[in-house]
């Protein structure tokens, strides 16, 4: 494996960026380091409750670039957010490789959960993480909250999203990371300063990946709720309804004012349908 830092010093630059996120954070949390399918994970609790979400990052994306959701989701129930293996932020920063990457990180997510909980538990999985969610098989799962998932339908790529990746990928300048995040946004949402930061340190310092590739379902069906933004430049709801109904059998809903990144845009609303989530009988 290789690493996805380009350098040393890159790593410690993201490092220390997510630790003082986390050192700002007004939210009582914990922070632990475990090892789940060989790799070693970051993991962030907070809240307190009966029920538990474990929250999984998107591509590009660490535990501390989600604090906004983070904090809706701990006001109701216990929250964990876990950095992906393979992506910027706390844990191992060693690649997945691309061929059975999902089912690895299915594996992963599996032994993570067995490993830390012993009831059941929620799974809120964005984008990458939506289709790591599906690839897990754990008992422990008794619902999974699937927000602009990735695997079921290819990416959509317009030029204008092409040509602001590319200037993300070759300026690595702050303007480049807004001008993406901008189109990653719905229309009428602004981003926030600390993404905009995140971005640029995740282009100057990370050999980024792209597309999730293809999800590998887990055998085990549990109820599942899934979301994405009515402007979702990745993923319009006029292609992902119809995977998502053939797939998992269930209806897309769709939050009209967002886009990719509904996860900043409505953390109050995605914790809402989360704590419906838990309530007996769905």
């Amino acid at each position: 494996m290789t690493s996805i830092y380009r350098t040393p010093a890159g790593r410690e630059a993201i490092a220390a960026w997510c630790h003082e996120r986390f050192d700002r954070w007004p939210a009582a949390h914990r922070r632990e380091t475990t090892v789940a399918h060989g790799a070693t994970t970051h993991l962030v609790t907070a809240g307190r409750g009966e029920h538990t979400v474990l929250l999984v990052p998107g591509t590009n994306f660490g535990a501390a670039a989600y604090l906004p959701l983070a904090t809706a989701l701990a006001r109701r129930c216990r929250v964990l957010v876990a950095d992906l293996p393979g992506q910027p932020g706390l844990s191992c920063g060693e690649r997945i490789p691309r061929a059975g990457r999902l089912g690895w990180y299915g594996r992963w997510l599996t032994e993570l959960i067995e490993q830390t909980e012993r009831g059941p538990v929620t799974v809120l999985g964005h984008s990458l993480g939506a289709a790591i969610a599906l690839a897990c098989g754990s008992s422990l799962v008794r619902h999974q909250v699937l927000v602009s998932p990735g695997g079921l339908t290819r990416l959509r790529i317009t030029p204008a999203v092409l040509v602001a990746s590319t200037g993300w990928v070759l300026r690595r300048t702050p303007a480049a990371s807004a001008r993406l995040l901008r189109l990653m946004h719905g229309p009428a949402h602004t981003p926030r300063p600390e993404l905009v930061e995140w971005m640029t340190l995740v282009a100057r310092h990370v050999r980024s990946t792209a597309d999730p590739g293809e999800t590998a379902v887990a055998g085990r069906d549990v109820p599942r709720t899934v979301v994405v933004g009515g402007s979702d430049v990745f993923l319009p709801g006029r292609a992902l309804a119809p995977a998502v109904r053939g797939t998992l059998g269930v209806d897309l809903d769709i939050v009209p004012s967002a886009g990719h990144l509904v996860v900043d845009e409505h953390p109050e609303r995605l914790a809402e349908l989360v704590a419906a989530a838990q309530e007996p009988g769905t």
